[in-house]
């Protein structure tokens, strides 16, 4: 293997890490689990990859700056009011919850596996943190009910960067009280915070404001961000010894809680950057494991790891939700859902490297501990939480809503109808306008694209299963069909088409060509917009057993386009021109009505024995 070049390993690691998240994101796993595997097996199992080899002394300040980039990425999401607007039980897991795992865990590990008082508090502080990277795959294959699913997906966004920065205040800490008296400790320490909280808020709001008065071109704005971090981060440590994390974390943090910037298209540059730096990272860190830790850590590992899963966890539940309306098993279910991520493992490997170099005894064992714990939280909880939740009766039936990308008057008039049929719906635009239009008629919207990874971590889809495409957008609405191709599965998504996409559907056998024909074949976005301006209105009609769906067309004719079907159970079937639908009485139609036939005197009720049309119920009429 002497052979290979650096060069080469290098790139070979890149591949690996993206055939890892892609392995991953086709079989819906978290993306920590073939990561871990793939640096298990090039490194100490086939030793394939020796990192320390590679990269030499590049690789502590390789890991010190991909760890910088990652804490920035992820404070840059921790907006304080998301805190406040997810609820007071998510508020108290991610302060007084937060810091009973660390208590419990702390004490726990210096008892029993017998590390100092410093190196326990520092790792009860690293796995404290959950983390999205694993919370969203686990709950879109346990499917809780929307409850407790909300809990757990916003728990695992805002602890993510509050846990990392209270990992790094520890570790400033320990490094301070470093064979120092205690008064010497604490000036350490407060000249850290100082430098940290005080460098940091300075550099975010020089950047705020050049990026607000556009100082820089739209081009430069991402790749100045970085740089500009990264400098800070150095300028931070020359200050003041190793307080570069902390710096950058407050950084993002203060920047996030700005009004005065726009931050979409950093966040997605950083997004980027780090899922592809976490996989890289993460492969090069579990390849410098050395497989007899795991063994060396023992029976007093596994009554560690006990600990964490059924004291730890359970005892920051019912602290947390102590007078919160919260039965016992919602709890119970929130007890057994915790497992950590890779900013955990990434985050313990750079501190445990820094302590090693420093002579700090017992830090070689620092990064297998949170491997384990990582490992037993991940595998064990993702193999056993959808049974718990079907034991506990908190799984959510198959989800039958709809998430409906295109927020334009139709779109608005059909979400509303199906509101009122007590169909869930979530409504999807990059279109701000007409988001807000639908935001006021109180319709729960998202403004972005649905197929971004924010949408991925931050939308509740809990009771949505389905996709319309109702958009003009001709190049997202490829690319979000197919980003819910594979999240819904096959006959779940639906999209207009006109005549061309329909006749290239019969000639191709892909993916997106066969979600085309929705409401019917040749049915494209111009002409519902063209109906509605022509005054369409959409309609429900009751079907009984003296007026059928052949009535139904009879009577409206080609002046109604049918829409959805629900049946007398209160599942909506839609129109498309891939499936026929057999209404029958006790089912609701839901239609587009030309004016003229909206405006004709409804048929009167006939007996029975006459064979007439029986329009029965009431019609609802939505603009």
């Amino acid at each position: 293997m002497e052979s290979i070049s650096a060069l080469s390993l290098l790139a070979s690691i890149g591949v690996l890490s993206l055939l890892c998240q892609w392995f991953a994101w086709r079989i819906r796993i978290p993306a920590i689990l073939p990561l871990l595997v793939c640096g298990l097996l090039v490194g100490p199992v086939f030793h394939l990859l020796d990192p320390d080899a590679l990269f030499g002394d590049l690789l502590f300040p390789m890991v010190s700056l991909a760890v910088a980039i990652i804490l920035f990425e992820g404070s840059l999401t921790l907006e304080f009011k998301q805190i406040q607007g997810h609820g007071a039980m998510v508020r108290n897991l991610v302060s007084v919850g937060m810091l009973a795992t660390f208590a419990i865990i702390g004490v726990f590990t210096h008892f029993i596996m017998g590390l100092s008082w410093e190196l326990s508090a520092l790792f009860g502080a690293l796995v404290v943190v959950t983390g999205p990277t694993v919370i969203v795959p686990m709950l879109r294959s346990i499917r809780p009910t929307a409850k407790v699913a909300n809990i757990l997906r916003w728990e695992g966004i805002i602890i993510d960067p509050i846990g990392a920065l209270l990992a790094v205040l520890v570790y400033e800490f320990i490094i301070s009280s470093r064979d120092t008296a205690m008064i010497h400790a604490m000036q350490a320490f407060g000249v850290t915070l100082f430098v940290g909280f005080g460098l940091g808020w300075a550099a975010a709001k020089i950047l705020i404001e050049t990026l607000n008065r556009n100082w820089l071109p739209h081009y430069l704005q991402n790749p100045a961000t970085l740089t500009f971090m990264l400098g800070i981060y150095a300028v931070s440590n020359f200050l003041q010894h190793e307080s570069g994390l902390l710096t950058v974390t407050v950084m993002g943090m203060v920047m996030a809680n700005s009004r005065k910037v726009d931050l979409e298209g950093i966040l997605e540059f950083k997004e980027s950057l780090s899922v592809l730096l976490i996989s890289a990272l993460f492969i090069i860190l579990a390849a410098r494991l050395d497989l007899s830790h795991f063994v060396t850590l023992g029976m007093p590992m596994v009554f560690l790891l006990l600990i964490i899963l059924f004291i730890a966890r359970p005892l920051s539940v019912l602290i947390s939700a102590y007078k919160l309306d919260l039965n016992w098993k919602e709890k119970a279910l929130l007890s057994w859902i915790a497992p950590r991520g890779i900013v955990a493992a990434a985050v313990s490997a750079l501190f445990a490297l820094k302590l090693e170099t420093a002579g700090w005894q017992g830090a070689d064992i620092l990064v297998p501990m949170v491997f384990m714990v990582i490992i037993t939280t991940v595998v064990l909880q993702s193999l056993t939480a959808k049974f718990v939740a079907g034991a506990l009766g908190l799984q959510e039936p198959a989800a039958q809503g709809f998430l409906i990308f295109g927020a334009n008057d139709t779109a608005r008039a059909i979400a509303k109808i199906l509101t009122e049929q007590n169909v869930k719906i979530r409504i999807a635009d990059t279109n701000w306008e007409n988001l807000s239009q639908a935001r006021m008629e109180g319709l729960p919207v998202y403004f972005g694209n649905p197929a971004s990874e924010h949408a991925t971590n931050h939308v509740d889809l809990s009771g949505i299963g389905r996709l319309l495409i109702l958009s003009p957008y001709k190049q997202l609405n490829p690319l979000v069909s197919m980003h819910f191709l594979d999240w819904f599965g096959k006959d779940k998504v639906f999209g207009l088409g006109n005549e061309n996409d329909l006749r290239a559907s019969h000639q191709s056998s892909g993916s997106y060509t066969e979600t085309l024909g929705l409401f019917g074949e040749g049915i494209s976005y111009s002409k519902l917009a063209s109906l509605r301006a022509k005054k369409a209105l959409v309609k429900k009609t009751q079907l009984t057993d003296n007026f059928s769906f052949e009535h139904y067309l009879e009577q409206y004719g080609t002046r109604s386009l049918p829409l959805f079907a629900i049946d007398d159970t209160g599942y909506c079937h839609v129109f498309s021109a891939q499936k026929t639908l057999s209404p029958k009485a006790g089912w609701t139609i839901i239609g587009l009505i030309s004016p003229e036939v909206s405006a004709e005197k409804p048929l009167e009720k006939q007996p029975d024995t006459q064979g007439k049309l029986d329009p029965a119920g009431p019609n609802t009429i939505l603009p």
